[in-house]
């Protein structure tokens, strides 16, 4: 048998080995179908029901298959929606459905999931964000805008790699502090995209060029009460109780960013190094003068100003994401082939890790798991230590939004219970921890948009993820020890 033969029976698809990939898919759906075939009653949450401990499996199981990546993220969310709509909901297998009780008729299982609940993770508003945010993309390659734009904002930083990274690192955080983090994505993406054409394909340093920019969209939210949502969901509670100002967020949020930003910068030179000291860009050429560019031109820049402003004129980030798409194929600038040209595959990959967070949320899974902690019991800075914690570990897997919907009531309750953990502290805490979850493509949209670039994998996105993510905790609590 020839050299040749035997990689072909060893390796699958050129880039797992076979009896890898194997133990990977074994360990993904074994453990998931071990769980379920354990008693409802002997898993450690009180009064689970039937649904939900399905779903847990479903959980698991995604979650392994996306750290793992024995098979494609995007498909791992397609088995995940066909799984809950199997499974979880109103139109799924009758087996799955009644309770065989002997009784006629059957009785129906309680908390079944409407069908459309599930089929409405890929009509998401993220799901249109991220369209519009696509149509931008390829409106602006096809008339060079990109390129022009990364040649006027990246031309202070110089030619070295580092610095070339530090200009998009800060640019991106200093948009993310005051517009969509993933409309910051987007525009940084595309600004970054001719620079990745000038570099060759199998410089590792890449890969820390892509992850840069979701990684300064990620943390530069925290920096100002309208940068993410989870620090708007904070002042909700603390509204009527303490005076909390743009600038008084800013005083703490700001100093945080900037110490976890410049602890990236220097991270990602690490994990992923520049092979040369000088990154010659070619990014050189005019603005374009047809009437297409210029209706580019003011459709990106009129687009961003919205995103921008969104407080003056009612419409927000996914309602402004919707109006580039519509300009750009009515006027023809992008058409069928244009449209072929969209990452569908990451679209999908996004309806996945929605289609986790619905069901979460509708089967009621996420409070069940929220409140599996007594914390009661604990004194009130591990409570603190806790809560953060937990916050984190989910919203690695379901939006920020979502965790922090979701957990800030349980913390307001909890430190309003105990005298001596202050309400401010607990709930900017936790607004902090729901924005440090940046694990795997689906754990934020700026992660995901980086993924769909293809240069680089879900093991790179997990690595320094699970790093920053650990880092920014202990800083939370470093700041916890010295302010309490």
């Amino acid at each position: 048998m020839t050299k040749t033969t035997l990689d072909k029976v060893h390796t699958d698809n050129g880039n797992h080995p076979l009896m890898v990939r194997l133990v990977k898919l074994l360990i993904a759906f074994g453990i998931p179908l071990f769980l379920l075939s354990v008693p409802t009653s002997l898993l450690p949450f009180d009064d689970l029901s039937i649904i939900q401990h399905r779903l847990l499996a479903i959980f698991i199981l995604a979650a392994l298959l996306w750290i793992l990546e024995p098979v494609p993220v995007f498909a791992t969310s397609l088995l995940i929606i066909t799984l809950e709509l199997v499974m979880l909901s109103d139109q799924g297998l009758y087996s799955f459905r009644f309770v065989n009780d002997g009784l006629d008729p059957a009785t129906t299982i309680e908390g079944l999931m409407h069908y459309n609940d599930i089929f409405a993770a890929f009509s998401s508003p993220i799901i249109v964000l991220f369209l519009g945010g696509f149509s931008l993309a390829i409106a602006a390659n096809k008339y060079a805008l990109d390129t022009n734009l990364a040649n006027v904002l990246l031309k202070p930083f110089g030619t070295k790699p580092a610095s070339i990274m530090l200009g998009l690192m800060m640019i991106t955080a200093l948009f993310s502090m005051f517009m969509s983090n993933t409309a910051t994505t987007v525009m940084m993406l595309s600004l970054l995209g001719p620079i990745l054409m000038s570099v060759p394909k199998e410089e590792k340093g890449i890969k820390a060029l892509v992850l840069s920019v979701p990684i300064a969209a990620n943390l530069g939210g925290i920096a100002t009460p309208i940068g993410t949502p989870p620090n708007a969901i904070a002042l909700q509670y603390l509204d009527g109780l303490y005076n909390v100002t743009f600038l008084d967020w800013m005083m703490v949020g700001l100093p945080f960013v900037i110490v976890l930003l410049a602890f990236a910068w220097w991270l990602l030179q690490k994990l992923f190094p520049f092979s040369g000291d000088c990154l010659h860009l070619q990014l050189g050429g005019d603005f374009q003068r047809s009437w297409q560019a210029i209706v580019v031109y003011i459709t990106f820049g009129m687009t961003i100003v919205l995103w921008m402003t969104t407080g003056l004129h009612g419409m927000n980030t996914y309602v402004v994401a919707i109006v580039p798409l519509a300009v750009f194929t009515l006027t023809g600038i992008i058409g069928k082939e244009e449209l072929k040209l969209i990452n569908w595959d990451v679209l999908w990959l996004v309806a996945g890790g929605i289609a986790i967070g619905i069901a979460l949320d509708k089967t009621g899974l996420a409070a069940v798991m929220a409140n599996s902690i007594d914390y009661a019991v604990l004194p009130a800075l591990l409570v603190m230590l806790v809560m953060s914690f937990v916050c984190w570990l989910m919203a690695n897997f379901i939006s920020n939004t979502a965790t922090a919907n979701l957990l800030m009531p349980i913390a307001a309750a909890v430190a309003t219970s105990m005298d001596d953990l202050s309400l401010l502290v607990m709930l900017v805490v936790v607004a902090c921890s729901a924005s440090l979850g940046m694990i795997l493509p689906v754990s934020t949209p700026p992660n995901s948009l980086a993924y769909a670039t293809g240069l680089v994998a879900s093991k790179d996105m997990a690595r320094i993820g699970l790093i920053m993510g650990l880092a920014g905790l202990m800083l939370v609590y470093v700041v916890i020890l010295v302010v309490v």
